[in-house]
């Protein structure tokens, strides 16, 4: 994920490794985990693999020169591949990627932000069935617990609904409708998507 994140910030504007860092700890850290130790070895892989090149040095503040580094067409491909491919990992991971992915959407074509969404709606409502169907298997004992399971259904229940609300959009502006209110009629189809799971 922090090659997806670095090649992203990179497409947007070339940038040195400090200044890299911060941009990913104030869009990306409660989604992976910055640090120098791995930032400094990831530029040099990609730098050596011809998927982005120092174009410029400027003075740092210790005197030591900074690589400014730009993407290059090579590392745009990756960028591209990393954006729609669905790798198997965890639900935390494969959440982390999914709000990485979102943030760049607007270097994506609407055909390729559908798909990502649907997919990962589809993911969701496959999580709601999972955590629905070990209710019976492992009951429940303390309020604690019941407290942790209801707050897990409310945050995937939310998130199912603010994807839901961007597939709109995204319908909305392929269809050329860009802005306009949502009725009071697709607001209630909306709320019927929820309950009949339609991607599945």
């Amino acid at each position: 994920m922090l090659e997806l994140s670095a090649l992203g910030l990179l497409q947007l504007q070339p940038m040195h490794g400090y200044r890299l860092k911060q941009k990913l700890e104030l869009f990306m850290s409660s989604c992976i985990s910055v640090n120098y130790g791995a930032i400094y070895p990831l530029l040099k892989r990609l730098e050596e693999r011809g998927q982005i090149a120092t174009i410029a040095e400027e003075a740092g503040d210790a005197g030591c020169p900074r690589k400014i580094y730009g993407i290059t067409a090579q590392g745009r491909e990756l960028w591209r591949q990393k954006m729609l491919e669905h790798p198997q990992e965890s639900w935390v991971n494969s959440g982390s990627r999914f709000q990485i992915k979102f943030f760049f959407f607007g270097d994506l074509e609407p055909a390729e932000r559908l798909k990502l969404l649907e997919h990962r709606l589809r993911a969701c409502y496959t999580r709601q069935d999972y955590i629905e169907s070990l209710k019976s298997e492992y009951p429940l004992t303390d309020d604690y617990q019941f407290a942790s399971r209801d707050r897990c259904k409310s945050v995937l229940a939310s998130e199912i609904e603010w994807l839901t609300e961007q597939l709109a959009k995204e319908k909305s502006a392929i269809a050329g409708v860009r802005d306009s209110p949502i009725s009071a009629e697709s607001a209630d189809s909306q709320g019927k998507i929820l309950l009949t799971h339609p991607l599945r």
